[in-house]
């Protein structure tokens, strides 16, 4: 299964508004286990990024003035992220604001036409899933660091790439923790190594269809021949018994 936890950051609170996106982070797993693929982009919003959010994000106008616009990286993230379920805390709020450009482009270029997100892509609100294992509770980012004791302390503004790879953690964490670190060449090659020298014994996995392995039952001699040895086993051992006592 192919993941993608994603963050984004704002020139404020909502696009239609006019908000734009200024920063996307995610990061790729598969199977539960981190690929080492990772998506992470400023963005020139072209307009003014409002006071409220630099001061919680810390992107300043100064800051994106020389990044590409949308439009621009608009492919390359699509093809990261299209046909995976995507890991999002509080989904509604970057979901929406990706449509809200993704709407635009399209309407500026026609074609090929991207999005809407939720057509191509699968969606996981991990704030929803906290609220409904955590009822009552406070079930923002930091708090669910807090709770499952994953280590956010260098986190002092928020970042799309930093919150995403904070919010893997989490995600594993509620969801059962987490089966590989890195999926990578050398760890393949470990667990490669392992799976072939146990003691000089060689671990040969098979790739089977439901139905193609046979199983081969005993004949009546063969369960005859065995009921015998086992009525000898047990003679042998009752005289023994009656030798000790």
């Amino acid at each position: 299964m192919r993941q993608v936890i994603l963050d984004t950051e704002t020139t404020g609170i909502d696009p239609k508004d006019g908000h734009r996106l200024v920063e996307i982070g995610a990061i790729e797993m598969v199977n539960r286990r981190f690929t080492g693929r990772t998506y992470h982009q400023y963005i020139n919003p072209e307009r003014h990024i409002d006071a409220e959010v630099v001061e919680v994000h810390g992107i300043d106008d100064a800051r994106v003035a020389n990044e590409p616009v949308f439009a621009k990286i608009a492919d390359e993230f699509w093809a990261f992220i299209e046909g995976a379920e995507l890991v999002i805390h509080n989904a509604p709020f970057d979901v929406g604001f990706i449509d809200h450009e993704l709407g635009m482009l399209n309407r500026q270029r026609k074609s090929p036409v991207l999005g809407p997100v939720r057509d191509h892509c699968g969606v996981l609100d991990t704030l929803t899933m906290a609220r409904k294992m955590h009822p009552g509770q406070r079930n923002s980012l930091d708090a669910l660091c807090k709770r499952y004791d994953i280590d956010n302390g260098h986190r002092v503004l928020h970042g799309a790439l930093l919150d995403s790879e904070i919010l893997a953690e989490v995600y594993l964490a509620m969801t059962g923790g987490q089966t590989a670190l890195t999926l990578d060449a050398a760890s393949a090659a470990e667990q490669e190594q392992a799976d072939t020298s146990n003691e000089g014994m060689s671990i040969q996995r098979l790739s089977l269809t439901p139905g193609q392995l046979r199983v081969v039952r005993p004949t009546d001699e063969e369960r005859a021949a065995h009921q015998a040895k086992c009525e000898a086993h047990q003679l042998n051992w009752f005289e023994g018994a009656a030798s000790d006592a």
